[in-house]
């Protein structure tokens, strides 16, 4: 398929946002020869770089260093102080290169790739307005990415409440702490801001991370209650103001209140198609694409990532910016596009072998579906687990090591659909499995992948034995 934007277009590719995923969409058509640029109206490198993966995790490791010493005997002596707030702030102000750009930018200029800066939204096919400019291109990638999703409580509004980017950005810890939310983001914060010295309470309506298999949600609890934090699963906030004196207070539906010095909200996120002037094209604010990421009803707009909903997942979005870039190319320059499953062009693994991590402490690692995704689905399944701490190579790694493991598994085929792994250190393990499920490796074969000893992949073993004594 080609497109039929004029010949005389300024560029052949035009990328709506600078982020990982906008990079890579037009990194890997610029690599074929399309002529591409990015328009950004932040810093290019976009979320991840500056407010997100980057940061928090520097925010979390020195937190988890000490959690981890602190479980060994010998290593614990040697604990006789808490975090210094200022040298963990400065650590993650050197992996967001103090919020600057320079350094992603000189990368666009070397890969030949032209930088707009400014925000862009479609006012035609192929046209893109930028401030006062309209730019013409034969395609068009939006990779926008995606905002937070705040819930409609009366006053939350005007409460002055932070955000992931406020939390990941800050330069002092409050006394004080609640978070709304118990996925991901309100999790980690938890952990990272407990560990520099604030007294969190989270407030979840479900489980946390209640998209994961149900143990999932019961060991962070468990873990977040020993360290002190207050979990309160069920809340359910009717209304937020902030005092005169800068303090927030929560009232819950149960007739409790929280009081706080700040309010994290992280409650969600949504794709951020408003303002991108899909209406200019006859595109509805919810993208549909197929499997190269080409947005329904077009044959020239595409789109990469969070903004199109499937899996708002960096590593994700890059992977379907790569399949993206390549089609895009293959297309303008008239190339054959593999759009078959698995093929070079299609992002198929977002259909069933979505990788994830939460870096919590413990850790939370899965992948693929859940038992009741998987059943959901239609699949005959089987299920089989293994306490982690059972593990020769987890129990000499802590102290007391707590987590555990679950394979589902597709009963008619004897493939995995899904694997779910928590403890502490596990976050390299879901690797394996993703593989695993990729390359729908039956299991009798995987029997025949023998783990290194001790180490904490030997739970392959276990559960493979499990596997085994089940029929």
């Amino acid at each position: 398929m080609t497109t039929n934007a004029p010949d005389e277009a300024d560029y052949d590719l035009i990328v709506i946002g600078g982020g990982p995923v906008g990079e890579n969409v037009a990194d890997f058509a610029a690599k074929s020869g399309v002529r591409a640029a990015i328009v950004e109206g932040e810093l290019v490198g976009g979320e991840c770089s500056y407010w997100a993966c980057m940061p928090s995790k520097a925010l979390l490791r020195s937190g988890h260093a000490i959690r981890a010493a602190r479980r060994l005997p010998g290593a614990r002596e040697a604990v006789t102080g808490d975090l210094d707030a200022a040298a963990v702030f400065a650590r993650r102000d050197e992996f967001t290169s103090g919020w600057r750009d320079d350094g992603q930018v000189a990368w666009l200029d070397s890969a030949g790739i032209d930088l707009i800066r400014g925000r862009g939204r479609l006012v035609g096919r192929g046209r893109v307005q930028v401030g006062e400019r309209v730019l013409t291109a034969r395609a068009v990638a939006l990779a926008t990415g995606s905002v937070p999703n705040p819930p409609a409580v009366p006053g939350l509004a005007e409460s002055r409440a932070w955000g992931t980017r406020e939390i990941t950005s800050a330069d002092r810890v409050p006394r004080s702490l609640i978070m709304f939310g118990g996925g991901v983001a309100g999790t980690e914060m938890a952990f990272a801001f407990s560990a520099l010295g604030s007294r969190i309470t989270v407030l979840s309506r479900g489980p946390l991370l209640g998209r994961e298999e149900p143990f999932v949600g019961e060991l962070l609890a468990d873990a977040l209650a020993a360290e002190g934090v207050d979990v309160r699963i069920g809340a359910v906030p009717e209304r937020v103001e902030r005092a005169a004196d800068g303090a927030v207070a929560v009232e819950l539906a149960d007739g409790t209140s929280v009081r706080a010095d700040e309010l994290l909200v992280a409650t969600g996120r949504r794709p951020a198609t408003r303002g991108l002037g899909l209406d200019a094209v006859g595109v509805g604010e919810e993208l549909s694409v197929d499997d190269t990421m080409l947005v329904d009803g077009t044959d020239w707009l595409y789109a990469v990532g969070d903004v199109n909903g499937r899996a708002l997942l960096t590593h994700q979005g890059k992977y379907q910016a790569r399949a993206a870039g390549a089609a895009i190319a293959a297309r303008l320059t008239g190339g054959a596009v593999r759009a078959e499953p698995w093929g070079a062009h299609v992002a198929t693994a977002d259909h069933g072998a979505v990788p994830r991590v939460a870096f919590t402490d413990p850790e939370v690692a899965a992948v693929g579906l859940t038992e009741a995704k998987a059943r959901e689905a239609g699949h005959d399944v089987k299920t089989v687990e293994f306490d982690l701490g059972s593990v020769a190579g987890a129990s000499l790694h802590a102290d007391g090591y707590t987590g555990r493991a679950k394979l589902v598994v597709d009963s008619s085929r004897d493939v995995i659909l899904g694997a779910t792994f928590v403890g502490q250190d596990v976050a390299d393990l879901v690797h394996s499995a993703t593989v695993a499920i990729v390359g729908e490796v039956a299991m009798d074969r995987l029997w025949h992948a023998v783990p290194s000893y001790p180490t904490i992949s030997e739970v392959w073993l276990r559960l493979l034995e499990a596997h085994r004594s089940a029929g």
